[in-house]
């Protein structure tokens, strides 16, 4: 079975009770009508006096009537069914790309472009809504295709009660359709490929643009920034034209091709009527009445697998965007890459009875005090490229201070996200307590440990909220006021009206950088992590907060040696203030370490060597 339909399949399988429930109701959708036709046919023989039937006018009318009212009822509830199903799939779709992404190392989480390029937030709008869109319409089409076939079965089999010879010419149009839509697969792929990669440009730089306004309007670039909004917009447009065009142009394709076969047979069927011929009228109207049956299953079958096509596309795009954009071309990716899980609830209203409830958030995992922590012979280049870190190797112990230095762009934030598993390490060892972590990235989470960098990332709501982030049962007042002291923000606090409910706007944006990183260091102190990992806190900050900040973070008894919380740093910093005050100093130059050891030392093998940050 190709990959795209083992997908497919899969979908299927996993919303099988909705799934059946709905082709139950569009068998009956598509089975009614199926009666009316042996009612036309005893009606027009009726009316030639070659049946024995004889009704009243007023029974056809009753039984037509009936098979409508019928129709209606099982179109009606197959349209809940339908919505039901739709929500299934396009939830489940965009589940498990969302949990494809955060399953990636966090900071190639945009990363995942064909052209290695970087994929924004406003990109990926794309993903979520067009190709989840896409892959939904074709699996919810699987059951009407279904229907639609048994359906064209019935009336062949009815076809050839009627004229053999005829019926088969029946298979002539599906032939030419299968051929067609298999001619112009290359086509529709690329042109499908093209027209999402459009939008996809269009949607990430709107969402660029609305989060740099302040950039915009500081520079001026109003103007320049909304012609090169209308460019892309404009090749967008041609490519979503060409797209739709193609795509139009096939689609009469397959209804022509039905419609030019179905009208040679019924030539055909003409010419048996009469004296001469062995068809009655009310033969004649069976054949066009169930010919119409087959002729529009046929057109549909061609729709459905130029939309497999196009569905291939989506899956693909995703894959590559999971993946990271290691696969050279999107032609070379296998579908099935993609990974398809199936979470026990969506949390979807059903059609009957209320939401099922939120799960319960996960309690912390517990581990044992942070006795001491080694990195041994960490790596990790960049792809493409020799930037990144090599041969890393030193020690932390409990209650130490150890601040990592050295210039610009020397690997300093690289070294401390390959640590946490933000970026995944290509050789190396880190070991708690003595024994090795296997997965960083799930290992230093709260209470083992806390990050916080250098451009903080807050959500759109109240101050409490995004210092709490769901720890409102579990953090006390006390602690929470402790922590915002601790990060020298009650200052700052007090000054707000609403105070902890105060809205701090879109990504925070009514709070100033110094304020957002010490909302971000206090979100970070109240979780009291065993490992406290800073990139470059105070690099927004004057020197007088500054200063407080790393006092109270480092006063004894306070947290840094209570009996209670004895928190081990690891800090990025070329500040004095906090050099003096190291345990243990690590210097980096171009990727590799240079100097490690203490303060003292770091003095005097540093004198006269000009080491300039």
């Amino acid at each position: 079975m190709p990959p795209i339909y083992q997908l497919l399949w899969q979908m299927i399988r996993y919303a099988q009770k909705l799934y059946w429930l709905d082709t139950i109701l569009w068998l009956f959708i598509l089975g009614i009508p199926i009666v009316p036709g042996l009612l036309i046919r005893q009606f027009f023989d009726t009316l030639t006096s070659q049946t024995q039937i004889k009704e009243s006018p007023w029974v056809w009318i009753g039984l037509f009537l009936a098979v409508g009212l019928g129709r209606m009822a099982a179109i009606f509830t197959g349209r809940i069914t339908k919505t039901q199903h739709r929500f299934l799939m396009s939830g489940l779709v965009r589940h498990n790309l969302f949990q494809g992404l955060l399953h990636r190392p966090g900071a190639e989480l945009a990363s995942g472009a064909v052209d290695g390029q970087k994929v924004s937030p406003g990109e990926m709008l794309s993903y979520f809504r067009d190709d989840a869109l896409q892959i939904e319409d074709t699996v919810v089409g699987t059951n009407e295709i279904f229907a639609a076939g048994v359906f064209a079965v019935v009336s062949v089999a009815l076809l050839l009660s009627v004229n053999r010879e005829m019926t088969l010419l029946v298979f002539v149009p599906l032939c030419l359709i299968t051929a067609l839509a298999h001619h112009a697969e290359h086509r529709l792929k690329r042109y499908r490929r093209a027209s999402r990669h459009g939008t996809q440009q269009v949607t990430g730089f709107i969402g660029e643009m609305f989060t740099a306004v302040q950039a915009i309007k500081v520079a001026g670039a109003e103007t320049e920034m909304l012609e090169e909004l209308r460019k892309r917009g404009d090749l967008r447009r041609r490519l979503m034209v060409r797209d739709q065009v193609f795509n139009a142009i096939l689609n009469s394709g397959f209804e022509n091709t039905v419609s030019i076969g179905t009208g040679l047979i019924l030539l055909l069927a003409a010419q048996s009527l009469g004296p001469q011929g062995n068809f009655t009228v009310g033969d004649f109207t069976l054949f066009v009445y169930y010919l119409s049956f087959v002729s529009d299953f046929l057109a549909f079958f061609g729709v459905f697998l130029a939309s497999v096509k196009q569905s291939e596309v989506s899956f693909e795009r995703m894959a590559v965007l999971v993946n990271g954009g290691e696969c050279p071309s999107p032609s070379t990716v296998n579908p099935t890459s993609f990974p398809l899980t199936y979470p026990h609830h969506l949390y979807l209203k059903p059609i009957l009875g209320s939401q099922p409830a939120l799960p319960p958030l996960s309690t912390p995992a517990q581990t044992d005090p942070l006795q001491e922590l080694r990195v041994e012979g960490l790596v990790y280049h960049y792809p493409g490229s020799d930037n990144g870190i090599a041969d890393i190797s030193f020690s932390l112990q409990r209650g130490s201070l150890t601040v990592i230095t050295g210039r610009v762009g020397v690997g300093k934030t690289t070294l401390i996200r390959t640590l946490l598993g933000l970026l995944p390490k290509q050789s190396g060892k880190i070991i708690w307590n003595g024994l090795e972590i296997a997965e960083p990235a799930t290992f230093f989470v709260p209470p083992r440990a806390a990050y916080t960098p250098q451009i903080p990332q807050l959500f759109s709501t109240s101050l409490r909220e995004n210092l709490l982030l769901g720890l409102a049962d579990d953090v006390s007042p006390e602690q929470l006021n402790q922590a915002i002291a601790t990060a020298v923000f009650e200052q700052d606090l007090a000054l707000m009206p609403k105070g902890l409910d105060t809205q701090v706007g879109t990504r925070g944006v009514r709070l100033s950088g110094g304020q957002k990183q010490r909302v971000a260091a206090a979100r970070m102190l109240v979780r009291q992590p065993e490992l406290l990992v800073f990139d470059d806190l105070s690099s927004a900050l004057d020197l007088e907060t500054e200063q407080k900040l790393w006092r109270r973070l480092f006063s004894t008894g306070h947290q840094r040696h209570s009996a209670v919380y004895t928190p081990t740093c690891l800090v990025v910093s070329h500040r004095p203030s906090v050099i003096e005050q190291a345990d243990t100093i690590v210097l980096l130059e171009a990727g590799r370490i240079v100097f490690s050891g203490t303060p003292a030392q770091f003095n005097r093998e540093m004198m006269g060597k000009n080491i300039v940050f």
